[in-house]
């Protein structure tokens, strides 16, 4: 708190400038300084290093701490965390609700991880799930995605989303996985289209029904990438003529979310959009130049291309900008 009565002595007496004691009342009548970010960006480290940190504890510590009690420990953490956010959590509503206090959200967020790390620890010790490895993480995306709609938590949401497509990926393709690691195929792109699709309908209809509708944003937010992933690898993995198709398919749902991004005036989304149709043209435009014999005069119109389009994107993004701000 700066104490005008002191340095206003200080002015006086000739020990502070009049430029520097004009800045110091301007400071002074601003109010408080809100670190509020601050503080809830060194909780959140503190929750992601506290749950690390109990890891690194287990692991070098296994052989003379038991797995049971390991177990045990984790589970009465986890429980801990849902009891005391259940105790104090408002009451239910389809809108947004606060949390009651700072600490709740970190709780909560610790209760999940630690939850998560209770199954994953089953599984890897104990094998309970067997080789029904989508069980194995069907049940804390159910979990998540419960705690994020009765806690009303969109970090939580997020960490069910993400569940959510890993359960999809594994429950395709498992042992595909597994066995050789390999990512490039059919039904994983097929799969992430399916994902996005799903995420943006989800999206449209929490916002809608408004039952949450402050959750649509993040579904909006994951289906959108995940689908624009899913068409640009689509246009890299099918060969001949199916890259064609997809770009055409990639270029709809550009056009789509060029309008939509235009009349929410979301830059946001205007920008991941542009992106990701650049990254689209940019490999039509390679492909149409490699057709043929190779000959120098295709490297200079490709090194052309992509210095003009990246002046062009600047350009483009900076002036779109202006006009959703109504400059």
């Amino acid at each position: 708190m700066i104490s005008i009565p002191l340095f206003k002595k200080l002015h006086q007496e000739g020990l502070v400038s009049d430029a520097s004691f004009q800045k110091i009342e301007a400071e002074a009548a601003g109010g408080l300084l809100s670190v509020q970010w601050e503080i809830k960006t060194i909780l959140y480290l503190g929750i992601l290093l506290l749950s690390g940190g109990l890891g690194i504890l287990i692991y070098k510590n296994i052989d003379t701490i038991g797995h049971q009690v390991i177990l045990l420990f984790i589970a009465l953490i986890s429980a801990g965390c849902f009891f005391y956010c259940n105790k104090t959590k408002r009451p239910f509503s389809f809108g947004k609700v606060s949390a009651p206090n700072v600490l709740f959200d970190y709780l909560l967020l610790l209760g999940c991880l630690t939850f998560i790390s209770f199954i994953a620890y089953l599984q890897f010790q104990y094998n309970v799930f067997g080789n029904r490895y989508g069980l194995a993480t069907f049940i804390p995306m159910v979990v998540l995605f419960f705690t994020a709609y009765y806690f009303d938590h969109l970090g939580i949401l997020t960490m069910a989303i993400t569940s959510f497509a890993a359960w999809m990926g594994l429950t395709v393709t498992p042992m595909r996985i597994l066995e050789s690691n390999n990512f490039n195929d059919s039904r994983i792109i097929f799969t992430g289209m399916a994902i996005g699709i799903l995420l943006l309908v989800t999206g449209w209809v929490t916002k809608q029904r408004k039952f949450k509708a402050h959750f649509e944003f993040t579904y909006k937010n994951f289906g959108t990438h995940i689908l624009f992933i899913s068409l640009v690898a689509a246009m890299f993995y099918f060969e001949e003529i199916g890259w064609l198709i997809w770009s055409v398919l990639l270029a709809a749902f550009v056009f789509y979310n060029y309008k939509k991004s235009i009349s929410e005036s979301s830059f946001y989304f205007l920008l991941i959009t542009t992106l990701y149709a650049y990254t689209g043209a940019s490999y039509v435009v390679v492909r149409l130049l490699s057709f043929g014999s190779f000959e120098m005069g295709q490297v200079y119109l490709g090194l052309l291309y992509f210095i003009a389009s990246a002046f062009w994107l600047v350009f483009f993004l900076i002036r779109t900008n202006k006009k959703l701000k109504g400059v």
